[in-house]
């Protein structure tokens, strides 16, 4: 099976997982969803208020040689074990999930083009842009209502952590992008263009 790698980046609340979403529901099963955000480093020895304080935004906190390796195998036709993340305990989790290969693999993920190697496995990289205010916003709604936290933890992240690490690796990457998406999984044109190339690709294959 020959199949084609999209990577979607962008800024927290961009749209990334809306644009995903959508492509996923389109293809169903002709596409795997991968998020970088499984790929969190395990946090040993921490306390959960010591996991809650950690620069989630920043490159070191991914183990993305290992997500490389599984995309490896992924495009070699292979199942690999994904980790389980937990947004609510700040931690990776001791499950893993079974992911098999499928003609479109989607990696989803804030700082997927800042590493090189994981870059040059993609070929569509589509990065996600909104506006700032907007992104913010999103991200407090999810947080809040997803994933337990507090609005008051969820704006002291965003100053200290986020919007440094945007400025300084997230927006940078954008000039990597092959496609630029204004407004995410709303932009129903690039939507539209981007299905057609995924179609193409699943029809040769």
């Amino acid at each position: 099976m020959s199949a084609i790698t999209i990577g979607i980046a962008g800024g927290s609340g961009s749209g990334k997982t809306t644009l995903t979403r959508h492509l996923k529901e389109h293809f169903a099963s002709n596409v795997t969803v991968i998020g970088h955000d499984s790929y969190y480093r395990r946090q040993e020895g921490k306390t959960y208020e010591e996991r809650a304080l950690q620069n989630y935004d920043h490159p070191d906190a991914f183990e993305t040689d290992l997500l490389v390796r599984h995309l490896q195998t992924l495009r070699e036709g292979q199942s690999i074990q994904c980790p389980v993340y937990s947004y609510v305990d700040h931690n990776r989790t001791d499950r893993t999930v079974e992911i098999f290969p499928t003609k479109v693999l989607i990696v989803e993920g804030i700082l997927i083009f800042q590493d090189p190697a994981l870059r040059d496995l993609f070929d569509i990289k589509i990065f996600v842009e909104t506006d700032a205010d907007e992104r913010i916003l999103r991200r407090a709604l999810r947080d809040v209502e997803e994933r337990g936290r507090t609005l008051r933890s969820v704006v002291t992240q965003y100053l200290t952590t986020v919007k440094p690490m945007h400025e300084q690796y997230v927006e940078p990457s954008r000039k990597y992008a092959d496609i630029i998406v204004l407004e995410g999984g709303h932009n129903l044109v690039a939507l539209e263009m981007i299905m057609q190339r995924i179609q193409s690709h699943i029809e040769k294959t």
